[in-house]
């Protein structure tokens, strides 16, 4: 009497798990430029909302929020509160200190992007702009 056994095979099972493996692999490494592009759209995004937040903040108090806080951006008032970057919730944006003068502000994100510079995304007072610079904005040239 012969018996038929209906199933895989060890080494069958095997190459399919492998070919999987190697596909998911694949697929991952890909998808690392894109979750660079949406962390870059997210610190974009933050720092275009706290240019809103500071206007709000000196359309009631004809002056922007002053801050010494250079590592993150401090809560401005109750339009927005203090912002992280999105790689990593102990790494901040970077707030430029303006105790000196509460007619100005800084703020900006360093980006993933590549380049022959470091890219940084600034706001100030005048809006928003990426600057690619080897030297990080100060108050005087932010987003110029």
């Amino acid at each position: 009497m012969i018996q038929n056994k209906k199933g895989f095979t060890l080494i069958e099972l095997l190459v399919v798990i492998a070919i999987i493996g190697i596909l998911s692999s694949i697929v991952l490494v890909s998808l690392g430029g894109a979750r660079e592009k949406a962390r870059d759209a997210k610190r974009q995004s933050d720092i275009r909302q706290i240019v809103s937040a500071q206007e709000m903040y000196y359309d009631s108090n004809e002056a922007y929020l002053t801050s010494a806080a250079q590592d993150g951006t401090p809560a401005i008032g109750t339009y927005i509160d203090a912002l992280d970057d999105p790689l990593s919730p102990t790494q901040h944006y970077e707030w430029l200190d303006n105790t000196a003068d509460n007619q100005t502000f800084c703020a900006y994100a360093t980006l993933e992007k590549a380049g022959t510079n470091t890219v940084y995304f600034c706001s100030d007072q005048d809006g928003t702009a990426e600057m690619d610079s080897a030297t990080a904005p100060t108050l005087a040239n932010c987003c110029h």
